[in-house]
């Protein structure tokens, strides 16, 4: 690359703070080494307590561009704040997939998701003591239909100051490179979303990368692509983490996870950064 092109800044966020001890773990190191620079935490997972509260907050200490923002999780293996929450399936949050079908069917009830929103950013702000810098979703689930109204309604009274991430890519790839159909998917829910955020006056980010379906074993060549696709100011989602056994119970995403920290961990992604003109921050 020429020496000459302008440097972009991006922001690398690490999903799931909370999910488990050693997801946790992982995300803390890369904070500290200075690898990512925002982490969204989920606090109804069952590693979103006091001390893992201050474990990260120290982290984030040590690094001065690092953001944290409320990781919204309204699916399943998870239980709900709210205890009127609607619908349930054992008492969980619905899988994804019934999730999508009841909202794109138009079969949620929003003031119960306005709720449960309001709630996890209450719980944020209780266990940091300030509202969440940002706030976006597990799973995505903050650009389905029904959901996002009230997810931003939400956001907008909750937490005014706080941005919300979309998931649309920057512009769509030409012809023979269209992506996963689960990019595309997010392509056409987050044109939406977007449209909803900005009549509510609520900042989001101008591109979002990170799509893929888990079982490219090459991370470095998937963030090269991403990276590829990024303009100043886009956000790149990654998965990083330590395998254990909480992990395991609640979540398919495993071993590629410790793939990811390995790469964004290494001096490879540093030089990739370098290579590529691109800061964190």
């Amino acid at each position: 690359m020429s020496g000459n092109q302008p440097q972009r800044r991006i922001m690398l966020c690490a999903d799931d703070y909370g999910i488990s001890p050693g997801v946790n773990q992982a995300i803390r190191d890369l904070i500290e080494r200075e690898r990512i620079n925002a982490t969204s935490v989920m606090v109804v997972g069952p590693a979103a307590g006091r001390e893992d509260v201050q474990a990260l907050e120290t982290a984030v200490d040590r690094n001065p561009h690092c953001v944290v923002g409320l990781h919204t999780t309204l699916t399943a293996p998870f239980h709900p704040l709210t205890l009127h929450y609607r619908p349930l399936q054992g008492g969980l949050f619905p899988p994804l997939s019934k999730m999508l079908r009841a909202s794109l069917s138009r079969r949620l009830e929003p003031e119960m998701i306005f709720d449960e929103v309001r709630a996890q950013i209450a719980a944020f702000a209780e266990r940091f003591g300030r509202a969440p810098d940002y706030v976006d979703g597990h799973q995505h689930v903050q650009i389905f239909p029904q959901v996002r109204g009230a997810f931003l309604s939400a956001v907008k009274s909750a937490a005014p100051a706080a941005w919300v991430r979309q998931c649309g890519r920057r512009r769509r790839p030409p012809a023979g490179r269209l992506g996963t159909p689960k990019a595309l998917l997010l392509d056409l829910l987050s044109a939406g979303f977007r449209r909803q955020a900005a009549r509510a006056g609520i900042r989001y980010n101008p591109a979002f990368a990170g799509v893929y379906d888990f079982t490219k074993p090459d991370f470095g060549a998937l963030m090269q692509d991403f990276l590829d696709g990024s303009p100043d100011g886009g956000l790149i989602m990654c998965h990083p983490g330590f395998v254990d056994d909480t992990l395991i119970a609640l979540d398919p995403v495993t071993g590629q996870r410790e793939r990811e920290y390995a790469f964004l961990s290494g001096d490879g992604f540093r030089d990739m950064l370098t290579a590529n003109r691109v800061a964190l921050g």
